[in-house]
């Protein structure tokens, strides 16, 4: 069984910044053949798209809410991959989810529904 931990989410003010960290684990699943993506849900809201990595590190994918903010960058050696969080603001306030892609294929997919294993998620709380 596939587990995503995610962890780094707390209390930030705006301007500041945070880096969360997903650990996966489990399975007979290879870390590095498959692209993995961070999402966040707000309160009363859906879940978004915030940034996505290919596996071979090479390929990234931002929401433009984001872009130019935030940074996902990952260690296939220690099966983890990071969100860098800069910059942030109130509006960024949410849940924060790592998701692995279901194929191995190089899609730096927006979709929630090409992830098939979710971690629990972290809160991440920006104060303006």
């Amino acid at each position: 069984q596939v587990q995503l931990v995610e962890s780094g989410g707390g209390l930030a003010q705006a301007g500041d910044s945070l880096r969360l960290s997903c650990a996966a684990s489990g399975g007979t699943f290879t870390f590095s053949r498959y692209g993995m993506g961070w999402f966040r849900q707000a309160p009363g809201k859906e879940h978004e798209f915030v940034a996505a990595i290919a596996w071979n590190v090479a390929y990234t994918n931002y929401a433009d809410s984001v872009k130019g903010r935030f940074n996902v960058f990952r260690d296939n050696g220690r099966n983890t991959v990071f969100l860098q969080m800069n910059k942030l603001k109130p509006e960024d306030t949410a849940v924060y989810y790592c998701a692995r892609k279901t194929n191995t294929d190089m899609i730096l997919s927006i979709r929630a529904d090409d992830y098939a294993y979710w971690g629990q998620g972290t809160q991440v709380t920006v104060s303006s």
